[in-house]
C-alpha cells in the first residue's frame, strides 16, 4: 500500500465512522468547528510598535521610523544609500512617497509580464495591515499594493506600514482583512536554510526588505 491510498483509506474510514444525520441516510453531521481565538487584544502605541519592530529586526528586515510628512525623504534615503536606481510602483501608490526619487521609476500594470520585473532594482508599496506579535505585513492586492508578482520578483522591498494599521496578533489582523481578496503575508526578507541549516536569502522573494513605519 501506498502512501496515497493510505490517506484515501483513512478518509473514507472517517466518513463510516461519523455520526449519521437523522432521516437521510448515508449523510453525516455537519460538526461545528470551535474558533475560540484570543481576539480583541490591544497595546500601548509604544509598545505595540517596539514589539513589531523587534520582530521585523529578528528577522533581518531594515527599519526606518518616520512621520508622515517624511515618508518621501525617508524613501529617498533608503534608494540613495543602496544606490537603487530602477523602482517599480503600483499604480495606486501615493505619488508623493516619491516626489524626491528622479531617478527611473516604473508604474506596474497587468500589462507588464512578470518576468519582465526582474530588471528592477526595487519596489515600493504600501500594506493593508501588520501582526506586532509575529511581525508579519499583510498585503492585499490594494492600490497601492499591486500584484502579488510585484512584490515578489524585484530583490528588494520597501513597504510602508501605518503605525494605527499594526495589530497585535493575528486574529486582530485577521479580522482587518477581506477574505475574498488575495493575501501576501511577508515576515522578514525572503529566507530558507537547507539541510545542513546553511541561511539562503532571496530565494522566493526579495532578499532585501525595508519597512518605513510611519507614526
Amino acid at each position: 500500500m501506498n502512501s496515497r491510498d493510505l490517506v484515501l483509506g483513512r478518509i473514507r474510514d472517517a466518513i463510516v465512522l461519523a455520526p449519521p444525520t437523522a432521516g437521510i441516510p448515508g449523510a453525516t453531521v455537519e460538526m461545528e468547528i470551535p474558533r475560540n481565538y484570543r481576539t480583541g487584544r490591544t497595546l500601548p502605541d509604544i509598545e505595540r510598535i517596539e514589539l513589531f519592530v523587534d520582530r521585523l529586526v529578528d528577522y533581518k528586515a531594515s527599519v526606518h521610523l518616520c512621520a508622515a510628512t517624511a515618508i518621501a525623504e525617508t524613501i529617498a534615503d533608503i534608494l540613495a544609500a543602496n544606490s537603487l536606481k530602477v523602482v517599480g510602483i503600483p499604480a495606486g501608490l501615493d505619488r508623493s512617497w516619491v516626489a524626491d526619487f528622479y531617478d527611473e521609476l516604473v508604474v506596474d500594470s497587468s500589462d507588464v509580464p512578470a518576468p519582465e520585473l526582474e530588471k528592477l532594482d526595487a519596489v515600493i508599496t504600501g500594506s493593508a495591515v501588520s501582526c506586532a506579535e509575529t511581525g508579519t505585513i499583510f498585503l492585499d492586492a490594494g492600490p497601492d499594493q499591486g500584484r502579488r508578482a510585484l512584490t515578489l520578483v524585484p530583490d528588494t522591498h520597501i513597504c510602508v506600514v501605518f503605525r494605527e494599521s499594526v495589530e497585535v496578533g493575528v486574529p486582530e489582523a485577521m479580522a482587518m482583512l477581506t477574505p475574498e481578496r488575495p493575501t501576501t503575508m511577508i515576515s522578514g526578507p525572503s529566507a530558507t536554510s537547507d539541510i545542513e541549516l546553511e541561511r539562503v536569502e532571496g530565494v522566493h522573494g526579495p532578499r532585501n526588505l525595508h519597512v518605513v513605519i510611519v507614526s
